[in-house]
């Protein structure tokens, strides 16, 4: 497959931390590159469209917005998403429901309205972005985890439907990372996750942002299904 750049590349919550740095490292290569917010709020250098992944025709009208832009989407990164932790016995449904219906109802929307552009130019990347709890689990995270994983078979099933058509679908798994959630931590908390880590380090957004846009790239034209851990040896096995 020959990519032609720039490309129209669209990150959803793509207005702070990884997300962020995701949208700028795309630009950075040359890429158009449009992003969502709920807010429909972005940073000045990013073309910002409000949009709420829990909410198809939201969804439809900021593509539409993107595709006036910029032109089809020919990469999808889908990033956007939610956390209301809390231990299983005292999860309500709703904590369980809302997490799921924006983390992975919410991918798939956005899957399933661009996809229709890449189908035509018989041209696409669609990257999920996961977590390491997706395969890991994580205490507290019953809903956060199911959603994460969710992904996994999300992009292999898109995969197997539409690999032949030049489209391919994978996932990143991040670990922790150093955004605004983790500077907020308690000093004890943080060195009980990094006594988990490896690599002894929480990595910076970028590190998973360099990942993504090399899944998106030429180099990576024959992965698809695939699950790449950028966790520092955390999730490693699993």
């Amino acid at each position: 497959m020959t990519e032609q750049t720039p490309r129209t590349v669209l990150v959803t919550g793509g207005n702070r931390g990884i997300g962020l740095a995701i949208a700028r490292s795309f630009a950075s290569q040359g890429d158009n590159v449009a992003i969502t917010s709920r807010s429909g709020v972005g940073p000045e250098d990013l073309f910002t469209v409000k949009a709420d992944v829990t909410d198809a025709a939201s969804i439809d009208a900021a593509v539409s917005q993107v595709e006036e832009h910029f032109g089809p989407v020919e990469v999808l990164v889908a990033n956007a998403g939610i956390t209301h932790d809390t231990l299983l016995l005292r999860m309500s449904e709703d904590d369980f429901s809302s997490v799921i219906d924006t983390n992975l109802t919410g991918a798939f929307r956005v899957v399933q309205r661009t996809v229709k552009g890449m189908m035509k130019k018989r041209r696409g990347r669609i990257i999920l972005i996961s977590s390491v709890v997706g395969l890991l689990g994580g205490t507290g995270q019953v809903n956060y985890s199911a959603s994460k994983a969710g992904l996994v078979g999300m992009a292999r099933s898109v995969t197997r439907e539409l690999g032949g058509r030049g489209i391919t679908a994978n996932v990143v798994a991040p670990g922790f990372i150093e955004t605004e959630m983790t500077e907020v931590l308690d000093p004890e908390l943080k060195k009980k996750y990094l006594a988990q880590i490896p690599a002894n380090r929480f990595a910076k957004p970028e590190e998973v942002a360099r990942i993504t846009t090399w899944l998106a790239g030429d180099d990576a034209s024959y992965i698809s299904g695939a699950v790449i851990p950028v966790d520092g040896g955390l999730g490693m096995g699993h």
